[in-house]
């Protein structure tokens, strides 16, 4: 089979789906969707968020410099997409979607309580990337439901949570193996 070239594009499919949830000094907290979110760091444990400057949320996150990244289920999706599509310059998406606010451990901004998993960040730096603006977190704490972490790992199977790839939304398939398959570990 031969291969095709082609222009650049963002083309790394799929990835994670997370709902950020950001706050401004003033005003309600807001939430933005975002698929382009992943781990950069683990000590310090760091995530990104790349945010468009427009966006309503861009605001809130530089100038709180404290979001909190919401891993939701795959059942959740069709709230998941409204906080993607909807600004809430116009809706207090909250109040929407029916989400509770979840009072954060050591930050202002406030979880999303129906979401299985919060990583309470920091803002440890900003990089201008063009389109987007990229907001480097340093994860000061995680907080769960209990039902979604066994033997002190995140099951996977039970979080269900969401990816995005191409314009549509995928739920995690099925187990194919584990780290270090390639070295007969199991």
């Amino acid at each position: 089979m031969s291969k095709i070239v082609r222009e650049p594009g963002t083309w790394l499919y799929p990835v994670p789906v997370v709902l950020v949830s950001c706050q401004g000094h003033t005003g309600p907290p807001n939430i933005i969707t975002a698929a382009w979110a992943g781990t950069v760091c683990s000590d310090p444990p760091m995530v990104s968020v790349s945010v468009q400057p427009p966006r309503h949320s861009h605001r809130l996150l530089k100038e709180r410099q404290e979001f909190v990244v919401n891993i939701p289920r795959a059942s959740q999706v069709e709230a998941v997409d409204y906080c993607g599509v909807v600004s809430g310059r116009d809706v207090d998406k909250f109040a929407e979607c029916g989400f509770t606010p979840l009072a954060s451990q050591k930050i202002a901004v406030p979880g999303i309580k129906e979401c299985p998993v919060q990583l309470e960040c920091r803002v440890h730096s900003i990089v201008h990337l063009g389109t987007h603006d990229m907001f480097i977190g340093e994860i000061l704490t995680v907080t769960h439901d209990e039902d979604v972490v066994r033997q002190g790992r995140l099951d996977l199977e039970q979080a269900d949570p969401l990816m995005y790839g191409l314009g549509r939304y995928f739920n995690m398939g099925s187990v194919l193996a584990v780290h270090g398959v390639s070295r007969g570990k199991d």
